[in-house]
């Protein structure tokens, strides 16, 4: 069993059935072996975004996430504090605590973003 954290990107393609959801990252989403989740970053990120009208997905992420069975992954202190102590030059806090997540749970990170293969600590698929 592994447990799989989806990058906010990774999250809007599978459930738009968008073709740049890389063909590696289908059996671990799909296999009823492995926990699958969605962090609460994503769900910030996503209504951040649309509010600025930099994304459109017009989706209910909470229920999404349900249809697809991903488990929701909140935001804990631990994980907070490791994103602002992580030693990366990247600057974008949404993809800051994601890491952090991964890293503190022992999770692999599904992210098709290449700054995010330079993070400290976490596996990226």
């Amino acid at each position: 069993m592994s447990r799989i954290l989806l990058d906010t990107h990774v999250f809007i393609w599978w459930v738009e059935a968008d073709s740049r959801v890389v063909a590696e990252w289908i059996e671990p989403i799909v296999d009823a072996n492995n926990e699958v989740y969605v962090s609460a970053v994503t769900a910030w990120e996503i209504e951040t975004k649309k509010q600025i009208g930099k994304l459109v997905f017009n989706h209910d992420v909470v229920a999404k996430m349900r249809e697809f069975e991903f488990l929701g992954l909140p935001i804990s202190l631990d994980h907070a504090g490791a994103a602002g102590a992580l030693d990366w030059a990247h600057r974008d806090p949404f993809d800051r605590i994601l890491v952090a997540q991964a890293s503190t749970e022992l999770m692999v990170l599904l992210s098709a973003d290449a700054a995010m293969k330079s993070a400290p600590g976490v596996r990226v698929l």
